[in-house]
């Protein structure tokens, strides 16, 4: 043990000379081998489960289009070393989340999984299984098994937590936007079909205080306890509190030390909430999620972390100290060859941005290489950009016995393409896996062989979606073979999300067309085509300048289709010359995607105006980008757009006016200028020229394009 300690302290050592070298030691969660975040990924809203010998988490797949992954459940037997596993859910046609789900057994022997979804309303639904991974068949032919306005007229049914009485009572709790509508809901279940309700409620916003959502109903002895979050689970502000009562059905009296879990006052753990409970042995633990680190934009790209929990008295529960250590238990898995090992890249990404109301901090963030050999899911290798192949190459420092490799990538839910090498001398290589033609998502990825080696080389070849980068949590490297437990996902059928940039696509240019009334104009960029006019518009001189007048109601589309390589999270720039004579809040320039199923971060389009999206508009409002200096009117103006996949930066006349770390989830669609899709948007004003490229650029390169493309008749302005 006495070895152990030295080794695990030297290893710290040697990461925090690194980092603090390097000029990154920012973010404390970089310390190796923390417990803290339990699961390699984005997930949220998690609730703990055991069944038989075999712990299970699931949760809400979060860092996708407003947490609107699919479902996933992650299996341990030891509660450190967990395996994710994709769920079969027949869900309603239509619908995409499911959301802070929870499972339990009923007096059938049958497993039971609810979540909640507001694509039709805000409800809950019901499925059932006889095993606690599926596949899941709809209860209740389908239906909401709580509806929206149960409980109260219009209180949405979400976050359904359950709660099995010593009586073998089955009763609900849910709500959301509690604070909106002064309280949450409350149900009792038939347990025979586990979907007929008996008996409806309502709690008082009085006896749950500042409750905002996130029910989850615990008995200790005869003492009812409702744990729930308040607060913006997006924001530093996100909270839980409790309330106790001698009754499952109340009144409530608010606990006290609440809130029991919050933010810590460095802002590293950022965001603690929603939760779920874990009794074991006599102890408790709290399973909870918090925002990444550092903070992604959105606040929705959020980690499954457990800690103590105590009770110092039958009504009173202690505040919960958060931590990125974690709880140690037991771990059944042998060491691993790869923790501290030296490693490098073909490249690393480093994220430097100001704050923002996610981040709270400037950042200034390295995705080194060694980030890969800590152990620690809070911290990761990123590739410099989404560019393929990409290689991470691991140095265990002799050579050694190796059977068997897990990869943990960044995104569970989405498959890599990737191959794995050995060598003794760095030099010559020998393939140990080929994982190339991979279609099947999953994490760990697990693959095993016989060899002898001192170095490996994993070299990511393809993604399932455009532009997601090489990234990798944690590489472990076994000399044994040792058994996991069963999960089986399912290759994905369909395209891949390889693609190679083009360059300049788009090359809208209105010197190039006749004056007068127009019909269409040539698209001068790689993608061809022409732009047809739907409604009327002509070539005129604005202040010297030739350009294309647009009256709010006309627009073009291109006769080509946007191509992959503008797809999900792939790399853009976009820039127009435009003349505004009087600011809407968002006049869309140009749009290359669909605005269907519109969710957070699932639409891009380039705007000029002086509200919230007046820059760039991505969705549901969360993310979208305004102006710092909101361009004059009256005036000519250079705006420019360029995203690399990570971070978004708005230019106006050449000069940075904003920036925001960000990741997209696009559908490549039809291309318009001078409408989003939505009349209201519809630009009213002139437009010289817009290009549009599926390449980011520099400070450096949008200054230059900036001159490149201004207009004649500006060149003496």
């Amino acid at each position: 043990m006495t070895n152990m300690k030295i080794q695990l302290t030297t290893i710290t050592a040697f990461f925090a000379l690194l980092l603090s070298i390097s000029g990154y030691a920012q973010y404390c969660p970089m310390k190796p081998a923390n417990g803290n975040p339990v699961l390699p990924g984005y997930f949220a809203d998690p609730t703990i489960k055991k069944f038989g010998d075999t712990y299970y988490i699931y949760a809400t797949t979060d860092g996708i289009k407003l947490a609107s992954g699919e479902p996933q459940v992650w299996i341990s037997e030891d509660l450190g070393n967990w395996y994710d596993q994709e769920m079969d859910i027949e869900l309603p046609e239509g619908l995409t989340n499911c959301w802070a789900p929870d499972v339990l057994q009923g007096e059938d022997g049958k497993y039971y999984y609810y979540m909640g979804n507001c694509q039709f309303g805000c409800n809950i639904y019901g499925y059932v299984s006889d095993t606690p991974t599926g596949p899941w068949k709809p209860l209740n032919n389908g239906e909401a098994v709580i509806p929206v306005g149960t409980g109260k007229e219009y209180l949405p049914a979400l976050d359904a937590q359950f709660l099995v009485d010593d009586d073998g009572s089955l009763y609900n709790y849910f709500g959301t936007w509690c604070t909106s509508f002064k309280g949450m809901g409350w149900v009792k279940i038939n347990s025979d079909d586990m979907h007929t309700i008996e008996k409806e409620g309502f709690i008082p916003i009085e006896q749950i205080p500042q409750a905002f959502e996130a029910a989850y109903p615990i008995k200790k002895d005869s003492i009812y306890f409702l744990m729930y979050s308040s607060g913006d689970c997006r924001l530093g502000t996100y909270a839980v509190h409790y309330s106790w009562s001698l009754s499952p059905e109340g009144p409530w009296t608010y606990g006290e030390n609440c809130p029991i879990l919050e933010t810590t006052s460095d802002g590293y753990i950022d965001s603690p909430g929603h939760h779920s409970v874990l009794e074991k042995d006599g102890e408790y633990y709290i399973v909870y999620h918090r925002h990444d680190n550092p903070h992604s934009s959105g606040g929705e790209f959020r980690q499954v972390c457990i800690d103590k929990m105590e009770f110092s008295d039958p009504y009173t529960i202690e505040k919960v100290t958060p931590t990125h250590e974690g709880v140690c238990f037991e771990s059944s898995m042998p060491g691993n060859l790869a923790f501290g090992a030296k490693a490098s890249a073909t490249s690393s990404y480093r994220l430097v941005a100001e704050a923002n109301q996610y981040t709270r901090k400037d950042v200034d963030h390295l995705y080194a290489p060694e980030l890969a050999t800590d152990d620690n899911n809070g911290t990761m290798w990123k590739a410099a950009s989404a560019t393929l192949p990409q290689s991470l190459v691991i140095d265990l420092g002799k050579q050694q016995d190796i059977k068997r490799i897990f990869t943990q990538f960044e995104y569970p839910t989405f498959y890599y393409q990737y191959k794995i090498e050995v060598s003794a001398d760095s030099t010559n290589w020998e393939l140990f896996a080929d994982q190339t033609a991979n279609k099947t998502s999953g994490s760990p990825m697990i693959d095993d062989n016989n060899t002898l080696a001192r170095y490996v080389k994993i070299t990511v070849t393809g993604t399932e979606k455009a532009g997601m980068f090489p990234a990798i949590w944690n590489v472990k490297v076994f000399d044994e073979i040792f058994e996991t437990p069963a999960t089986k996902n399912h290759p994905i059928v369909g395209k891949d999300g390889n693609t190679k940039s083009q360059g300049l696509l788009v090359n809208f240019d209105a010197s190039k067309v006749g004056k007068g009334e127009i019909s269409h104009v040539k698209n001068t960029g790689l993608l061809g085509g022409e732009f047809k006019l739907a409604g009327t518009a002509s070539i005129e001189k604005v202040d010297g300048v030739k350009s294309v007048q647009l009256d709010g109601q006309s627009f073009f589309e291109l006769s080509e289709k946007a191509p992959q390589s503008l797809d999900w999270n792939s790399p853009f720039t976009a820039s127009a010359w435009v003349y505004i004579p009087e600011h809407q809040d968002g006049a869309c320039v140009i749009a290359w995607n669909s605005r269907e199923n519109m969710l957070q971060a699932s639409y891009a389009a380039m705007m000029v105006g002086k509200g919230n999206y007046g820059a760039i508009a991505h969705g549901d409002g969360s993310v979208d980008l305004s102006f710092k200096n909101v361009p004059s009117e009256n005036e000519w103006h250079h705006l420019a757009v360029t995203f690399d996949g990570m971070k978004e930066s708005i230019y106006v006349d050449g000069k940075l006016d904003r920036e925001m770390p960000l990741m997209l989830f696009v559908e490549k669609s039809k291309i318009l200028i001078g409408a989003s899709g939505i009349e209201p948007e519809n630009l009213k004003g002139s437009i010289a020229n817009v290009r549009l490229y599926d390449q980011p650029m520099t400070a450096t390169q949008i200054a230059e394009l900036y001159l490149e493309t201004k207009p004649k008749g500006l060149s003496n302005k």
